[in-house]
């Protein structure tokens, strides 16, 4: 049985006639469930020029950026655009024509896209970023499902974790220093979610557990597995 037969069935707890380098799958299948989430992501047909661009979003706090680092590596190190470099503290939101102008429209062309990055402590955009197409290229950050983008997503994920729980987790990575710009940040994201929702497109929901992640499919219902995928280190890793 290969590893991408295995996982559903290890998932599922089905009987295992298992011949892989391990002698038991559930040791292995933290690395294996992403991986078989990044080989369905891989063969999906291209949604923008000849790039699947795949949106993460979620609140703010979330685990956005730790999800797609480790999506990004089972990929074989894909390009992660994070949103946090396109937005700055006089738009926070209101970037869409510049995400489009710089990087959409030249990736939709098979070109290499430039982008300006905001420096969040010198209050400026610093110099510019190259990205050039490729496979898959994910899109990280709150907003990156926005109603703008989602015709060029290939699929969209959503981290599933309420808004109180994220905010409360940024809050305690960014320390005190940065308590008014997020009083200020919480404001504008209730905003933007009011008017512009991502989570009601989802096509997977993605749950961050003790020892993993668990991964559904999401209101979209169009995600890769066909079914509920524990990532983790085996059943205990289930939320």
């Amino acid at each position: 049985m290969t590893w991408e037969a295995a996982v559903p069935a290890a998932i599922t707890g089905a009987s295992l006639d298992w011949t892989g380098p391990t002698a038991h799958p559930y040791e292995q299948l933290q690395e294996l469930v992403i991986h078989f989430l990044a080989s369905r992501l891989r063969r999906l047909p291209p949604s923008c020029g000849p790039v699947r661009l795949i949106g993460v979003d979620g609140h703010a706090g979330s685990g956005k950026s730790t999800f797609a680092g480790q999506l990004a590596d089972a990929l074989g190190g894909a390009p992660v655009l994070h949103l946090d470099d396109i937005a700055s503290h006089d738009e926070l939101f209101d970037w869409t024509g510049r995400l489009m102008d710089e990087v959409i429209t030249p990736l939709g062309r098979d070109e290499t896209a430039h982008y300006a990055v905001y420096d969040w402590h010198a209050r400026r955009f610093g110099p510019s970023r190259a990205l050039p197409p490729a496979p898959v290229i994910l899109l990280e950050g709150v907003g990156a499902g926005r109603r703008a983008l989602r015709p060029y997503l290939a699929r969209l994920l959503w981290m599933e974790l309420s808004p109180e729980e994220s905010w409360a987790r940024g809050r305690s990575r960014d320390g005190v220093e940065q308590r008014e710009f997020w009083e200020g940040w919480v404001t504008a994201e209730q905003r933007h979610f009011a008017e512009d929702p991502s989570r009601p497109y989802a096509d997977l929901l993605v749950r961050q557990c003790q020892k993993g992640y668990t991964l559904t499919k999401g209101p979209a219902g169009t995600v890769g597995p066909d079914h509920e995928v524990t990532h983790g280190d085996g059943p205990a890793a289930m939320c």
